[in-house]
């Protein structure tokens, strides 16, 4: 299987940075073929302590982990990476490996 969770920075950015995963999950699947999970599908509007839960559930399911860029300044990504590891899968640096970028537009 070829399965990717993507983690970056959401809070703070204006609608939760949602574009910025919409591009890197097009990005992936038409570049690379992946299949995305993408958390920045979730609904708005949840109780905060849920969602890390959900999120980990999801990552489960991944082969692989893409760190969005300034994922480093994302908490919640900190610790979907360090859960990544954790649990044995490939984490994969979005920008070093693939050259992504938030500009890079859905193909």
């Amino acid at each position: 299987m070829n399965v990717i969770y993507i983690a970056g920075p959401m809070r703070g950015l204006i609608d939760l940075g949602r574009e910025n995963f919409r591009n890197a999950e097009a990005f992936l699947a038409n570049r690379y073929g992946w299949t995305v999970i993408n958390p920045a599908v979730l609904p708005v509007g949840l109780p905060e302590e849920s969602y890390m839960p959900i999120c980990l559930a999801m990552l489960r399911e991944a082969d692989a982990i893409g760190m969005l860029p300034g994922w480093e300044e994302s908490a919640g990504a900190a610790i979907e990476k360090l859960f990544a590891e954790q649990i044995g899968k490939r984490v994969i640096i979005l920008e070093d490996e693939y050259g992504f970028s938030y500009d890079d537009a859905e193909d």
